[in-house]
């Protein structure tokens, strides 16, 4: 699928209820960790922290943190034991965030505070990555995203978790909504309003197909990936490559990432 549409999603919009998002939110962590989506790039993102002699990964537009967990432990199987990892958003969610560093003895953190993926503070620290999001952002943002990366010298790993097919548009609009009305009583953590507004006023479902659709067709390609890295980067002071890694059962991982040279 080589179409890319400039829709809009629910959960981008100022004026979207926080609870809604949240549920929204809670539905593509748990689906994203339970499948193990971001497994196949745990050799890419370690390359990058071996290039550039970190330890620490600065995770940008992190939601609710969905798959974090297992690509925190997919580096540690590639050899780095001490391997951490700090979660930002814009709309941060620190009930869902705080679950995640129990779960993991605090080797996943968070920042509580809003953080701009733009414009992230010095204080800030670590190779950047940003999951299932870079295509949240307009070209100029996005440019801006990996321009910021590059100025601060740090790698940046974009990781989108599909390979913009036609087929995972349909399942968006069948198989997974079936999922969610048939998993979310199990999401941590718990909420009640979750479940009114999945069953009794089912809006999550509803802005989660939309959301999920358009996210589909707002990705960009891999050749997009690149001009956008090379416009961010005129100097040329970062190595960029793009790509897709397949999982082992099928599903691709489209991904951007480059490190100092």
């Amino acid at each position: 699928m080589r179409l890319r549409l400039r829709l809009f999603e629910f959960e981008d919009l100022p004026w979207f209820p926080t609870t809604i998002r949240a549920g929204m939110m809670d539905y593509l962590r748990f689906m994203i960790s339970a499948l193990g989506i971001y497994r196949p790039i745990a050799p890419l993102l370690a390359e990058g922290l071996r290039r550039t002699n970190q330890t620490h990964v600065l995770e940008l537009g992190a939601g609710a943190g969905g798959g974090t967990e297992t690509v925190w432990r997919a580096l540690q199987a590639e050899g780095l034991p001490n391997v951490t990892i700090t979660l930002t958003d814009l709309y941060p969610q620190p009930a869902a965030w705080a679950d995640i560093a129990h779960q993991t003895a605090g080797a996943i953190g968070y920042e509580p505070t809003a953080v701009d993926a733009l414009a992230v503070p010095a204080h800030l620290r670590g190779f950047r990555t940003i999951f299932s999001a870079f295509h949240h952002f307009p070209p100029a943002a996005a440019q801006a995203m990996l321009h910021d990366a590059v100025r601060a010298g740090t790698g940046i790993g974009v990781f989108e978790g599909a390979g913009k097919h036609w087929r995972e548009l349909l399942l968006a609009w069948t198989a997974l909504p079936v999922a969610q009305l048939l998993l979310t009583p199990f999401y941590r953590p718990f909420r009640l309003s979750r479940l009114f507004f999945t069953y009794l006023i089912p809006v999550i479902p509803l802005f989660t197909i939309w959301d999920g659709s358009v996210s589909l067709l707002r990705m960009y390609s891999t050749d997009e990936l690149l001009a956008l890295a090379h416009a961010a980067d005129p100097a040329g002071l970062f190595e960029w490559q793009a790509g897709k890694q397949r999982h082992s059962w099928g599903p691709e991982v489209t991904y951007l990432i480059g490190w100092p040279k």
